[in-house]
């Protein structure tokens, strides 16, 4: 009997790797990268293609170069990428200010609607997203009540019976690094750096994130930082 078919939104990115885990052995998974021009976009797509490989995946790329001329993101500029104190990383305001340095306008929301075009095409039954407790704080599209919200219109908007999954959405990193152990999810061939740098930079706020998780959770870090 052939498995039921899914979408992955795959960045090549540890959330992103392990939600994906949960579900390879089950469904048929096609994995979508999306470039919308960020700095880091030629690793998340090596990483994303060797996390294909290792999970048996189909992988798709798709160019968004309307979302890079439009966005004022420091992933997508010159401007400068900003960096974050370990004892910050749990102060709201200071947080909350790089994710909004950050933030690509509504790009959860565009790469869920075409990850909805892609899954009715294929008759895929579900959408899997990294989406977490820990990145919901400050980003608002990763939160529980985003997904609950986005589901709600899939209802609404298509014919098909299709769900987005996000089976990280009440983890922190830790819990995240922990369950990507238990379902020996390569972990190791996973990218989250904002910089773009072969090695991870170790000082922005998503390698900070990184790094604390694997040693909290006493997990080999298996990542190359710079600093």
């Amino acid at each position: 009997m052939s498995k039921a078919k899914g979408i992955s939104v795959l960045s090549g990115g540890l959330d992103c790797c392990v939600a994906t885990s949960i579900y390879a052995k089950d469904y048929d998974l096609t994995a979508i990268t999306f470039n919308y021009g960020q700095h880091s976009f030629n690793q998340e797509l090596k990483h994303a293609k060797l996390i294909c490989e290792k999970l048996g995946m189909e992988h798709v790329v798709i160019d968004l170069p309307w979302l890079e001329k439009i966005s004022n993101s420091s992933l997508t500029n010159d401007n400068e990428i900003p960096e974050i104190d370990n004892d910050d990383l749990d102060n709201y305001e200071k947080a909350i200010e790089s994710a909004k340095a950050v933030w690509v306008p509504a790009r959860n929301t565009v790469f869920c609607s075409i990850a909805l075009a892609f899954a009715e095409s294929i008759n895929a039954e579900i959408i899997i997203v990294g989406w977490d407790y820990e990145e919901a704080i400050t980003f608002p599209d990763n939160s529980k009540e985003y997904l609950k919200s986005f589901n709600e219109t899939i209802k609404y908007g298509s014919f098909d019976d299709i769900e987005i999954k996000a089976p990280l959405i009440d983890m922190n990193k830790v819990d995240i690094v922990l369950k990507g152990h238990e379902v020996n999810a390569p972990m190791e061939l996973s990218y989250s750096c904002y910089a773009g740098e072969e090695k991870h930079c170790g000082v922005c706020e998503s390698c900070k994130r990184r790094k604390r998780a694997f040693d909290s959770g006493n997990i080999l870090d298996p990542t190359e930082y710079i600093k």
